[in-house]
């Protein structure tokens, strides 16, 4: 157990509020300790503790989470830790499954399953920090998920400790009709009904010798998301498959972009179904004003493209030196209004925002796309003419809360991939309408006493 200030001060909030983490200024309220468990008897025993003395709960594993989810909003607050659960329990390379804890890094498992000419088919830009159980937790998605799925589509059971510590586990099988699959009970719940312990994902051949690599210069994003549409529509899954507007392709390519959007794509898989795959490409993006990139400039941006400890280092250097931020915010529609929502975000933070002259990039991408629709992650950046305290409220908050207000007006999701948190809790009901009640009932079930991770999904004063 840890009580050190330093690291409570630390463990109160996540990269949400990364500007004045980086200036040092934590205004918590702060954990009262940082319980590390080794097994999940210990989860288990620190939970019904917990419930029964009225502390609340803030499960973690890797610490990577993006929107909140991590801060601690409430005193008398335990940071749960459950990265030092890190043991790869089976690989099963004849079931096509590997069974780890919840602190397994996602990285370190890759490398392993790779030795055996396999792959989880998982690769989240956090993917040199992230660890197993936060990434079920917070429904996570990876760079390969057009043809992978997201952790959702890999997961084939787990386990996971409720707040009175009762441990429920759900056995591994690759498909059952046996009521509604409880699995979803568990994967994306944020700490807010459970915590997960342990987790059995899919492992697929692992075959890099096929990979080919596929870039376009577009005239305009609208162009490129009906050429996303047309290749998955017609049954073609590359792995990867995105579009980028002018303005974000200028900060990711700007060796070639040239003011035009870009599209990149990677078929990998057997042989065949690489060369199928490409050739759709090709044919899809023929039939658009185009110019060729060279497939080695698009390995080459992909193989930088994760996010380890030198990059938020680098991040941390840049915010300090240059006073200047940048941010995402992701959400997903059907193919009909994704571009309605990306033109209606674009102009409405332009015309109306009232610090538009801080922004020096507003743009974004489409990167995981599906049969009906696809996401879209807008990106933000920004010079910062204020306190650090003052950040956040300023530039960031606003900023989310239009792309949301704008997304959910078009029937879209607010969130594609890193979590409601505590950010985008408010428009919780919203995003759900008429569905809200069941969520509501999971909490007031799992989680009557509402002592885990409060504020997330379920807005604070619903707790």
């Amino acid at each position: 157990m840890d009580t050190d200030e330093r690291l409570l001060r630390e463990a109160s909030v996540d990269r949400f509020k990364k500007y004045t983490a980086v200036h040092g200024i934590y205004d918590g309220p702060f954990p009262i300790a940082i319980v590390r468990a080794g097994s999940t008897e210990q989860v288990a025993a620190v939970l019904a503790f917990a419930n029964e003395h009225g502390v609340n709960i803030v499960p973690r594993t890797g610490r990577t989470g993006t929107e909140g989810g991590l801060e601690t909003s409430f005193e008398r607050t335990v940071v749960l830790d459950g990265s030092e659960m890190d043991e790869i329990v089976h690989v099963d390379p004849v079931d096509m499954q590997v069974t780890v804890q919840c602190g397994v890094s996602l990285e370190l498992l890759e490398e392993r399953v790779r030795e055996l000419g396999l792959t989880t088919g998982h690769s989240p830009q956090s993917k040199p920090l992230a660890q197993m159980g936060g990434l079920v937790a917070t429904r996570s998605i990876g760079q390969f998920s057009t043809l992978y799925g997201g952790i959702e589509d890999m997961v084939v059971g787990l386990e996971a400790v409720f707040p009175d510590g009762t441990v429920g586990r759900i056995k591994n099988v690759p498909r059952r009709a046996a009521g509604p699959d409880i699995r979803h009970v568990v994967i994306g719940n944020e700490g807010a009904l459970c915590f997960v312990t342990e987790v059995t994902v899919k492992l697929f051949k692992y075959q890099p010798e096929n990979n080919r690599f596929h870039g376009y210069l577009l005239d305009d994003v609208r162009t490129g998301i009906e050429i996303l549409r047309e290749i998955v529509t017609n049954g073609f899954r590359p792995s990867v498959a995105r579009v980028y507007s002018e303005q974000d392709a200028a900060q990711h390519f700007s060796h070639f972009a040239g003011g035009k959007c870009v599209a990149v794509f990677l078929a990998e898989g057997p042989a065949g179904l690489v060369e199928a795959t490409s050739a759709e490409i090709e044919r899809v993006v023929g039939r658009q004003p185009h110019e060729r990139v060279a497939p080695e400039l698009i390995r080459e941006w992909f193989d930088n493209l994760n996010w380890g400890p030198d990059k938020i280092r680098a991040e941390h250097e840049t915010m300090l030196a240059e006073r200047h931020l940048g941010y995402t915010t992701e959400v997903a529609a059907n193919w009909s209004v994704i571009g309605d929502i990306y033109e209606a975000v674009i102009a409405r933070i332009t015309k109306e925002y009232p610090h538009f002259q801080d922004i020096t990039m507003l743009g974004g991408h489409s990167s995981h796309s599906y049969q009906t629709g696809t996401n879209m992650y807008f990106v933000y950046d920004y010079d910062i003419d204020c306190e650090p305290r003052e950040e956040i409220t300023k530039y960031h908050i606003p900023l989310n809360a239009i792309i949301v207000e704008e997304t959910l007006a078009r029937g879209g999701s607010m969130v594609h991939h890193h979590g409601i948190g505590k950010y985008r809790a408010q428009w919780t009901e919203e995003e759900h309408g008429s569905a809200y009640p069941i969520l509501r009932k999971l909490k007031e079930v799992y989680d009557p006493n509402g002592i885990m991770n409060p504020g997330t999904i379920v807005p604070a004063g619903n707790r």
